[in-house]
């Protein structure tokens, strides 16, 4: 079993004892269980009704939403064809008018 970076710090100068990981840099502790992660599947995304998106839907917008460093606003029921789910605070990325889009998925319901 390879020894984790700490959590706090990320430093790699880790101590093993039989119950828990000891960083050396910082001294922060946590339990052997930590490492492992729940990674039980791929991530799963929902729309604002709780349907589950995949790569390649249509999406509809719900409300108004002004775009972020203009003046320009997408109104609410605006189309999006063939979306992709990404990672990061924006699940979707898709074009509307043309111009490539990284919406939420809480404003989006599927078409």
């Amino acid at each position: 079993m390879s020894k984790p970076n700490c959590p706090l710090c990320d430093m790699t100068d880790v101590l093993d004892h039989p119950d828990h990981w000891e960083c050396m840099t910082c001294g922060h502790e946590w339990p052997h269980e930590a490492q492992v992660e729940a990674t039980a599947g791929p991530r799963v995304v929902k729309d604002a009704h709780g349907t589950v998106l995949a790569d390649g839907d249509s999406v509809t917008l719900i409300k108004d939403l002004k775009l972020k460093g203009s003046s320009q606003v997408i109104k609410g029921g605006t189309k999006a064809k063939g979306i992709r789910l990404v990672d990061g605070d924006h699940e979707i990325s898709c074009k509307i008018d043309g111009a490539a889009i990284g919406l939420k998925a809480c404003f989006v319901k599927k078409a």
